[in-house]
């Protein structure tokens, strides 16, 4: 029988209501710096696909919907690049920044898509989308690591 997986949220609540905090200035530095709230949900979804992070699909899922996102949008989302359409060009490069910051990927890699990216997002709403994809990710890990349920919604 495997062991019992401990919720860190609940042993280190501190922690975890720094890492909340953490959230809530990233989503007013992306409002500040004129990043549509569908921006970044998309960002939230998609680490959180890169992730297979189930918790925080479902939870992110309704937040994207409320902000705009689209279903088909949602449904194409692991394949963006090929629906270029169907998504903005804000929406682009900031999922491109959330796929390096996930991914970490080798240095030229990682030089390509921030330069990419930097031609559409500015300073400020670059910044944004790389706290915003470190705090999900952070999050993914806390919901995967202690083993968080996802329980049918009616």
């Amino acid at each position: 029988m495997p062991t019992p997986r401990v919720s860190i949220d609940k042993q280190t609540p501190a922690a975890y209501k720094a890492l909340i905090a953490v959230s809530t200035e990233v989503a007013v530095a992306a409002e500040t710096a004129g990043l549509p709230r569908s921006v970044m949900e998309l960002v939230n979804m998609h680490c959180s696909q890169i992730n297979g992070c189930a918790f925080c699909l479902s939870l992110h899922r309704e937040a994207a919907g409320a902000a705009g996102v689209t279903d088909q949008q949602l449904a194409v989302l692991p394949a963006w690049r090929d629906a270029p359409s169907l998504y903005t060009d804000e929406m682009r490069a900031a999922l491109e920044i959330a796929e390096m910051v996930t991914r970490l990927p080798d240095h030229d890699t990682a030089d390509c898509a921030y330069e990419r990216a930097a031609d559409v997002l500015d300073a400020d709403q670059i910044s944004a989308v790389i706290w915003g994809a470190t705090a999900i990710n952070a999050f993914n890990r806390v919901s995967i690591l202690s083993r968080y349920n996802v329980h049918p919604r009616p």
